[in-house]
């Protein structure tokens, strides 16, 4: 898995899309926050992550279901989710090397945020 994603900005005018994106010099868009460090991946599972292609695309996809869910909602919703993702990182980390493991929470934290997203989709941000 990428330490960052990146996107083109040629296109773009070197315009990124969000607050904590940076156009460097190559006009590139590079993010400055990446959903997991692999450089500085420590526990077991994070290593794991880094490693196999399927879990750094929950990984990512996550990550982004999370920003945006976070993004939509009113501060209290916002809090519950919060909540609930320090819970699935616990429950992740709690797998240790079993890919499997990993997959079963990844796909369960994965669909409640696409639970979230239906809702605001259905009724709106806030």
């Amino acid at each position: 898995m990428q330490q960052s994603s990146s996107l083109d900005c040629a296109n773009l005018g070197c315009d990124c899309l969000r607050c904590d994106d940076i156009c460097d010099s190559t006009n590139t868009c590079s993010r400055l926050t990446a959903p997991l460090n692999c450089a500085a991946a420590k526990s077991a599972t994070e290593k794991v992550i880094c490693v196999n292609y399927g879990l750094g695309q929950l990984e990512a996809r996550m990550a982004t279901l999370y920003e945006w869910s976070t993004s939509f909602v009113g501060m209290g919703q916002r809090g519950d989710i919060q909540d609930a993702q320090r819970a699935f990182l616990k429950q992740r980390d709690a797998c240790g090397r079993s890919i499997a493991c990993m997959r079963r929470a990844y796909e369960s934290r994965i669909g409640q945020l696409q639970t979230v997203m239906e809702r605001v989709k259905e009724k709106g941000p806030f």
